[in-house]
Formats: C-alpha cells, sequence, structure tokens
C-alpha cells in the first residue's frame, strides 16, 4: 500500500516539476521576443511628426523642411508632444546657423538629423530619441 502511495506521489510531483519547467521556458521565450526589433506598428506608435517648416538659412535662402522623429517609447512621444515648442526652437536655431550649399554636400541631411537627434534627446525625460528622419525639404 506504501508502495502504491509513494509512486502516485513520485508521478504527481514529475507532473508538477514538467509543467512548471514548461511554464517557465514560456515566459522565458515570451520575454526574449519583446527584447527584439520594435514592429511598424510599435515605431508608429512612438514617432513624433513635425509641422512643416519654413525658416531662413544663414545665408537668407528659405527652407521649408518637416521632420519624424522616432522615439524609444510611447510616453516620450507624449512628452515631446508637449516639448513641442523647445523641439522647434532646437530646429529653427540649427537651420539658422546653416548655408543653401551646405545641403549640396553629401551626406549633410544625416548630419542635421544626427545633431538634431542630440539636441531634441537633450530635452526628454521619459525616454529618448532613436533617430530623426527628414521627410520633407525644399529651398528657396
Amino acid at each position: 500500500m506504501k508502495s502504491k502511495f509513494f509512486g502516485m506521489f513520485v508521478t504527481i510531483l514529475i507532473i508538477l516539476l514538467l509543467g512548471a519547467g514548461g511554464y517557465i521556458a514560456f515566459l522565458l521565450m515570451d520575454d526574449s521576443d519583446q527584447g527584439g526589433e520594435p514592429t511598424v506598428d510599435e515605431i508608429l506608435d512612438a514617432t513624433w511628426e513635425t509641422e512643416e517648416i519654413t525658416t531662413n538659412l544663414a545665408n537668407n535662402d528659405i527652407i521649408r523642411i518637416q521632420f519624424s522623429v522616432q522615439l524609444d517609447n510611447k510616453k516620450a512621444r507624449e512628452e515631446i508632444e508637449k516639448r513641442d515648442f523647445q523641439v522647434y526652437n532646437a530646429i529653427i536655431n540649427e537651420l539658422s546657423s546653416m548655408e543653401s550649399s551646405h545641403f549640396r554636400e553629401k551626406d549633410s541631411l544625416q548630419s542635421l538629423e544626427e545633431q538634431l537627434t542630440a539636441k531634441i534627446d537633450e530635452l526628454l525625460h521619459n525616454g529618448k530619441v532613436v533617430r530623426v528622419y527628414t521627410t520633407q525639404k525644399i529651398i528657396q
């Protein structure tokens, strides 16, 4: 009789251990999926777009430009929406020190985007800027 109960006890214990191991493996796999690259929908949820900005460059040419700012989380997007006046100020200050000839140089837009990424990132407390994209540019 004791060996029958012992056998059932061992069987139940093995089933519980296998179930717990499977559950832990499932949780670990689920966590590793979240650490991967964000989906397009997640990127869009964390991206803020400026309005079209028109301002003078240092050589008195006029630029019309627009940017999309990709942030690392949705809270950062909410914060940047509240700090939009500071972001526009940083963008206009950066552009007003540039000349139209700068935009003819190779990688000039990439350089501007990197500078804006750093400047805008300094303004945020609830996240960080992943990247700034130029979505429109016209120089007159």
